[in-house]
């Protein structure tokens, strides 16, 4: 279940950001990115941002996140500069994930990765498949490599992050250039709003 706000019109957020600000300066709810791919179940990734702090207004230091990604639908190598993160399998199917060490100069580092699962500790090749079935979880630390997708022929995957505050605008590091907040040309008046749309709608 998500808050009552998921699911508000365009027109019920006109003249709430007095009240809402919250939401939208931390860029709480819906965002739906194809990373630039032009192809989104192919490489692309279904978020919802339930809560999140600021670091310029030092409020709340964490968020959390619930995401949906597909089988084999790729979210691409990237790391966060700051951001420890904690991915869960929440539920569905298995989620796997590659990782690789980033090097001073952010290229990949073919050494061998240490990680935590579920508060044990792993060590795996550079680019190996980790296998997270529901319920397994895996602490990303800052500058860890990471891409993830849905196992084929498991059915897609509900995932949740718990992890210090994020900041997608500064703290991203891709290895390929990648668009994070695609332009959509728009034919239909939307249902529900992305965090990128508050400051048209409000």
């Amino acid at each position: 279940m998500l808050p009552e706000w998921a699911y508000w019109s365009p027109d019920k957020w006109k003249g709430v950001y007095s009240t809402c600000s919250e939401i939208v300066d931390n860029k709480l709810g819906w965002d739906i990115t194809d990373f630039g791919s032009g192809d989104f179940y192919r490489k692309g990734l279904t978020l919802f941002t339930i809560r999140n702090g600021n670091w310029q207004k030092k409020d709340k230091i964490y968020c959390e996140k619930i995401m949906i990604a597909e089988e084999e639908q790729v979210t691409p190598m990237h790391f966060h500069w700051n951001k420890t993160e904690d991915i869960i399998n929440r539920g569905g199917g298995v989620l796997v994930m590659e990782l690789f060490i980033s090097k001073p100069d952010n290229s990949l580092s073919y050494d061998l990765v240490t990680v935590s699962i579920d508060g044990v500790l792993r060590t795996v090749k550079a680019g190996e498949q980790l296998f997270l079935k529901p319920g397994q979880s895996i602490c990303l630390t800052p500058r860890l490599y990471h891409r993830f997708y849905g196992e084929k022929r498991k059915g897609k995957v509900l995932i949740g992050e718990v992890s210090m505050v994020n900041d997608d605008d500064r703290d991203n590091m891709f290895y390929d250039k990648v668009g994070r907040f695609p332009d959509i040309e728009e034919n239909a008046d939307p249902v529900h709003l992305l965090v990128n749309d508050y400051p048209k709608y409000l």
